[in-house]
Order: structure tokens, then sequence, then C-alpha cells
């Protein structure tokens, strides 16, 4: 039978590098993850020698855009490394956020999970915007920490008519600075430095990107919930340790270990049969709903 194959090429650490084959709408996948431990121009070049080979390529530890309302913003760091793919279709996750994530959240809930008036962190929300606007639709009580955890000023966001309002102005100069300055890469995504706890410890949920949350958070997170994705089996005990109660992760969980949404949305571009460029919304739902991918909820202690 014919192999689908879909690789992440990552800025994040080799360390987590882990690859399986598996059965999805009647295909066998191969699919894998490559970390660069933030090296860029290994990156592009990793790309560059399987382009043509793979199916899809999912552009991981980088987004290609943000999101804040109707507005995308380019970071310009990502774009050489979305170039250095010229037959395969290449991915960032941020048509599976803005699709998946949003269904996660209306599943947890009529599940029976309430989100109504609960304090929810959601570390940074122009990555997760679809979430983002999910959890307020459901009744959260949102605090954004886009501000305090990605240019480290000390201003909580409150709402999303303010966050769009942010975004348009510091958008554009946020957008060229070195993704370096903005998210853990390499080698940093293995750091604790606790930041801004304040706004963990007030939070009954903490959502979003995993690497912000792992790099952020203190010491002692007894009795929160934690909505992400991306968790290997190291990052769950630590999350155990840490006191989580329950880890909800919003991509399917194959051999032990949940992918990011840039791989999973190169499984579901492989799997549509369709050019990535005239993908709809709809079109994610439909191969979402012939897929079926339910979050996986997991309680830690």
């Amino acid at each position: 039978m014919f192999l689908k194959r879909v690789v992440s090429v990552s800025l994040g650490s080799s360390k987590r590098n882990h690859k399986v084959n598996t059965k999805i709408l009647g295909e066998e996948f191969s699919i894998e993850r490559v970390g660069t431990d933030g090296d860029m121009q290994k990156a592009i070049k990793t790309i560059e020698e399987l382009d043509g080979q793979v199916d899809a390529f999912g552009m991981g530890g980088i987004d290609l855009y943000v999101v804040a309302g109707k507005k995308r913003y380019v970071l310009r760091d990502a774009i050489p490394i979305a170039k250095a793919a010229k037959k395969t279709p290449i991915v960032d996750g941020s048509g599976l956020k803005n699709t998946l994530e949003r269904r996660v959240i209306k599943h947890l809930s009529q599940s029976g999970y309430s989100f109504e008036g609960k304090k929810v962190l959601m570390v940074s929300a122009v990555d997760r915007f679809g979430m983002a606007e999910a959890l307020v639709e459901e009744g959260a009580k949102l605090t954004m920490g886009d501000l305090l955890y990605t240019i480290g000023l000390p201003f909580p966001i409150y709402s999303l008519r303010t966050l769009d309002y942010i975004a348009r102005v510091l958008g554009p100069i946020v957008s060229k600075l070195p993704f370096s300055m903005l998210y853990p890469t390499g080698s940093k995504q293995e750091e604790n430095t606790p930041k801004y706890t304040k706004y963990f410890e007030e939070a009954d949920i903490i959502a979003g990107d995993f690497h912000f949350i792992r790099r952020y958070m203190p010491e002692d997170m007894k009795g929160k919930d934690i909505i992400t994705n991306t968790v290997t089996n190291a990052d769950k005990e630590l999350f155990r340790e840490r006191g989580i109660r329950t880890l909800i992760t919003t991509t399917p969980e194959l051999e032990g270990r949940s992918f990011g949404t840039n791989v999973m949305e190169g499984v579901l571009v492989a799997a549509s049969g369709k050019p990535v460029e005239t993908l709809t919304v709809q079109d994610y739902n439909d191969v979402l709903d012939r897929i079926g991918f339910e979050p996986r909820i997991e309680e830690l202690n």
C-alpha cells in the first residue's frame, strides 16, 4: 500500500524527535518530526533536501502567521523556511488551530467540561486565536499573556478587542523581530524560568502553546488544568510533578505522543488530496469529521 509521508521540520530541540507509522482514513501514513535545535539554515536545508519526496511538510517551532481579529501578520523569519519548499506543500498549523482547536473547546463544553466563569490564562492568543475566541464564546474569563510572555511587557490583556488593537499597533513591528526574541527555540525549550507567575496562580486553566507554558510556569501548579498540544511522556511527568490535575491535548496521541498542529495539518492536507492554497475552513472541518479527531483528556493528579 502507498505510504504517505508527512515531515515536520522544527526549530525546536532535536531531543523531541519522533516518528510513527499509522493508518488514517484507510491510508498508511509515516509521520515524523525533525528538530534543528534553533538552526534556521539547517531547517531550510532539510526542507530543500526532502522537497518533492514527501507529501506534506509541517513547519514546527515557528508560525508563518499570527492572527488577531480578521488580520494576519506574517513573521519575517518564517518566510525563508516556507519558501524552501518548492514542490511539497508546507503548513505551519494555523489552519488547524483555527478549526480543530475551536472544535476542541466546543467538544469539551458539550461533553460537560464547563468553561463558564473559569479563569483561563492563554499564554499567547495571537498564536491560537481560534481557541481564544471559542473560550470567550463558552463564557471563560480570559487573560491573554501575549505582551507578558512574548515581548516581556507587564501588561495582561483581558479582551479580544484590546488584543486586536494592540496587534494592529505592534504587529507590523513585532513580526519583523528575530523569532528567537519572541519564542523559545532549541535548547531554550528545555529551560524553566518562571515569569509573571501571578497570572498562572490566578488561573483555573492554562491554555495555549506548550513551550510557552513549560518555559514560564511556576513550580506549584497544583489543581490546574492545561489545554495544549505536543506533549511527550517526559512532559507529562513534569506536569504531574508540578501538581497539574488534568491534561487536555488538542491533537490526537500517536504511540504515546501528541504531535504539533503543524504536523497534523500536514496529515490533513495529504489526506484531502487538494492543493493547500485551495483548502477552506469547510474542507478542514470535513476531513476532521471523517477522521474523528477528539481531544485527549488525561487525569494526572
